[in-house]
C-alpha cells in the first residue's frame, strides 16, 4: 500500500528552485504567499530567524526546510561566503493542505543520517553549479525529490505526534484514510472506515481522533475542502467540483465553502490571485 500515492494523485507537489550561488545578504521570505521553503546550505553559515522565536545558526551542510508558510529571514554570518540553493514549495493548496497543516514548521534533518537524501542533495549541488541545458527543470525536480524523501523520513521517524502523517505511519489507520483519499466523494460511514482498518468501531473512533486531531467526518469534511480547492485552483467548475468532493448540489458545496473559509469559491479564487510576490531582498 503506497500510503503517499493518493495525496500526491490529488495535490500537485511543485517545486521552483530561485536561487542558486552566493548568498550576500539577507533575505525575507513571506509566509503570507501561502507556500513553503527549502534551503539548502552548501557553504558557510546562517542566522536564521523567525518571529517570536529564538534564533538559530545553521552551518553547512544544512538542509532546511519549512513546509508550512512560515515568514523568515536569512541572513550570512559576518565575513563568511555563504553558498545556498533555495526553492519554493507548493502544495497546491498553502495552509489548507491536509500534511502542511500538521508538520511542524521546521523538519530538523541531519544528512549523515540519511545516505539517500545526502545522494539527492549531492546531485542538487552538481546541478545548480553545471551549466547544462535543461538545468532548471532538472532543480525543480529534484527539489520535489528531496520533499518526497523528507515525508519518507517523517513518517518513518514519527516527526509528527499527531495529524496526518502520523496517522499514515500507523498501519491500520493508514488504511482508512487511503480509503478517503482515494474515494472522496463516497459517503464513508465510521463502520465501514473502522472495517478498513481492521479495527473495531469504538477502538478505531477513538484512534483517530487521538492520531488526527479530530474525528473521521470531520477529516472527510477537511479533506474534501482542501482537495475542492486544489481543483478550483485547477480551472475546474464549482459544479465539477462539488460532484467530485461529494456534495449533493452545487450550492451545498458553496455553503459549506463559506463556513469553513468565509467566502465563496468565486470570491476565493480572486483573492488568491492577488497574493503577494513570494520573497523579497
Amino acid at each position: 500500500m503506497d500510503r503517499l500515492a493518493t495525496f500526491f494523485e490529488r495535490f500537485s507537489l511543485r517545486a521552483n528552485v530561485f536561487n542558486t550561488g552566493p548568498l550576500c545578504s539577507a533575505y525575507n521570505y513571506r509566509g503570507e504567499c501561502g507556500r513553503g521553503h527549502i534551503h539548502v546550505l552548501k557553504q558557510g553559515r546562517l542566522r536564521v530567524e523567525v518571529p517570536r522565536q529564538r534564533p538559530i545558526v545553521i552551518e553547512a551542510p544544512h538542509l532546511l526546510f519549512y513546509m508550512k508558510p512560515v515568514t523568515h529571514r536569512l541572513t550570512p554570518l559576518d565575513g563568511e561566503d555563504v553558498i545556498t540553493v533555495c526553492g519554493e514549495i507548493d502544495f497546491g493548496d498553502g495552509l489548507e493542505n491536509p500534511v502542511t497543516q500538521v508538520l511542524p514548521e521546521r523538519i530538523p534533518v541531519q544528512l549523515q543520517d540519511h545516505p539517500r537524501l545526502a545522494a539527492l542533495v549531492a546531485l542538487l549541488f552538481d546541478e545548480a553549479f553545471s551549466p547544462e541545458c535543461g538545468r532548471q527543470a532538472a532543480l525543480d525536480r529534484l527539489c520535489e525529490l528531496l520533499v518526497i524523501q523528507l515525508l519518507r523520513i517523517s513518517m518513518d521517524n514519527c516527526t509528527s505526534s499527531i495529524g496526518l502523517l502520523a496517522g499514515l505511519a500507523d498501519p491500520r489507520l493508514a488504511k482508512a484514510l487511503t480509503c478517503i483519499h482515494a474515494e472522496p466523494a463516497r459517503s464513508w460511514t465510521l463502520e465501514q472506515l473502522a472495517h478498513e482498518a481492521g479495527m473495531s468501531r469504538a477502538n478505531f473512533a477513538v484512534k483517530f481522533r487521538d492520531t488526527l486531531g479530530m474525528t473521521p467526518g470531520d477529516y472527510m469534511s477537511h479533506w474534501r475542502l482542501g482537495l475542492a480547492k486544489s481543483l478550483l485552483r485547477k480551472g475546474s467548475s464549482v459544479s465539477l467540483v462539488s460532484d467530485h468532493v461529494g456534495y449533493s448540489s452545487p450550492a451545498a458545496f458553496t455553503r459549506a465553502f463559506i463556513a469553513r473559509f468565509g467566502l465563496p469559491p468565486t470570491a476565493w479564487l480572486k483573492e488568491i490571485a492577488q497574493r503577494p510576490a513570494l520573497q523579497e531582498a
